[in-house]
């Protein structure tokens, strides 16, 4: 209900300032709005299903359907990691040109031509990465039992949705392609934009110092401010995300009853990015933190 209510918020919100804005919107806001969007399609496509499942109604899919959802839950979450990069490559960009040699403070604004080409990028490759889902996947029944696990798709068979692979190696071996370049790479480079963007602001609190007139330094306190928030939002995303690789993999790699409680402990963790990220955005995003503090008044 939090990843449904708070994201559905963020897209409501943001997504309203930037169609009414004049000047195209803040590209950053744009990437908010994509992520938000992701979030609240998980939740309603995948998560719904969970708390339904849960609820003790165990519904089950045909071959095609399974091979659908399988694919559409792949593409979602593929697109939602390497969303939260761009968000934190962007923001490092935009850093790095608050400089005293650039004039126009306004830079993060106009026509976001690049920034809806790099979206749309994410969404086009990782909608041919999720292209296997379709095909090696199929429907099981009460007595089927998941023995490959990838945190991009299932934690658990879903309406009877599992993976069918053609023998046991090259499922493992899509598990593993999968958690080096699409799980483990991003998470890495997350840590160190991240990184990348705290020195950054380091330095050019250094030349603010020295500098005290010059109008570009005076956006780092702002800078500062979105830099502490996207921290924050990298770092929820990191542990979320980070918890459900390790727990995963080491299902795949070493299975048994042992290992099943490592699934659980994937569940949750899956969860906590999507259902918190919206109450991060709030601290930090000015209009949207508005926004909730005049619905609460009413």
């Amino acid at each position: 209900m939090l990843g449904i209510l708070g994201n559905a918020t963020v897209v409501g919100v943001i997504g309203r300032t930037v169609f009414t804005d004049r000047g195209g919107g803040r590209n950053s806001d744009i990437i908010i709005i994509n992520m938000a969007l992701l979030n609240l399609l998980v939740s309603v496509l995948r998560n719904t299903l969970l708390i339904i499942s849960d609820m003790g109604l165990e519904l089950y899919s045909s071959k095609e359907w399974c091979q659908f959802l399988m694919g559409i839950w792949v593409w979602l979450r593929s697109v939602n990691v390497w969303s939260t990069l761009f968000l934190s490559a962007f923001h490092l960009q935009t850093l790095r040109r608050v400089t005293p040699a650039v004039v126009n403070i306004h830079g993060s604004r106009g026509t976001p031509k690049t920034v809806l080409l790099g979206l749309s990028l994410i969404w086009l490759l990782n909608l041919i990465y999720s292209i296997p889902a379709h095909i090696f996947s199929t429907n099981g029944d009460v007595n089927s039992t998941e023995t490959l696990m990838l945190v991009s798709s299932t934690t658990r068979p879903l309406l009877g949705c599992i993976w069918n692979f053609p023998t046991s190696y090259s499922g493992l071996a899509y598990a593993t392609t999968s958690m080096v370049i699409h799980e483990t790479i991003p998470i890495i480079l997350m840590a160190l934009t991240n990184l990348s963007s705290l020195y950054t602001l380091y330095t050019h609190s250094r030349v603010r110092n020295s500098v005290q007139d010059a109008p570009v330094i005076k956006r780092v306190p702002a800078e500062r401010r979105a830099a502490k928030v996207i921290l924050g939002l990298i770092m929820l995303f990191i542990a979320s995300w980070g918890t459900s690789i390790i727990s995963v993999n080491y299902f795949n790699y070493n299975p048994g009853s042992s290992a099943e409680f490592l699934l659980v402990i994937a569940r949750f963790a899956n969860i906590i990015f999507i259902a918190m990220s919206p109450a991060v955005l709030a601290v930090g995003h000015r209009r949207l933190r508005s926004y909730i503090k005049a619905t609460l008044i009413q």
